[in-house]
């Protein structure tokens, strides 16, 4: 089950310059401010500033859908034509991550709250 899309991460080469003009632009403070995250919450709505996105691939921003169950949404999703960009993986307190390529070479993101 999805609960739909949630989460939008920006891959950013400048986090400083990122996170005061999406400070600007979204009228708020950040609620997560670390060196490897920089996080806005806007009405039900998570901003993420990803100073480390480029290196994972990330080009554009990452629309991530969130889900019940991260591996079956994966295998459904593989089942269906995508291919894995990102593996499953743990970015904090349990909350887990994964990209795919759709057939067209758009991306997918999940993410399984803990």
């Amino acid at each position: 089950m999805t609960e739909g899309v949630k989460t939008i991460i920006y891959p950013v080469t400048d986090l400083s310059r990122a996170k005061k003009l999406y400070g600007k632009l979204l009228n708020a403070e950040p609620y997560m401010d670390e060196p490897y995250y920089v996080g806005f919450e806007v009405e039900g709505q998570d901003i993420g500033l990803d100073p480390n996105g480029h290196s994972h691939r990330i080009t554009s921003p990452l629309n991530y859908w969130h889900v019940d169950d991260i591996e079956k949404s994966l295998q459904n999703l593989l089942d269906a034509g995508a291919e894995t960009q990102q593996a499953v993986r743990d970015v904090g307190g349990g909350k887990l991550i994964v990209s795919v390529k759709d057939t067209d070479g758009n991306v997918i993101g999940l993410l399984q709250a803990p």
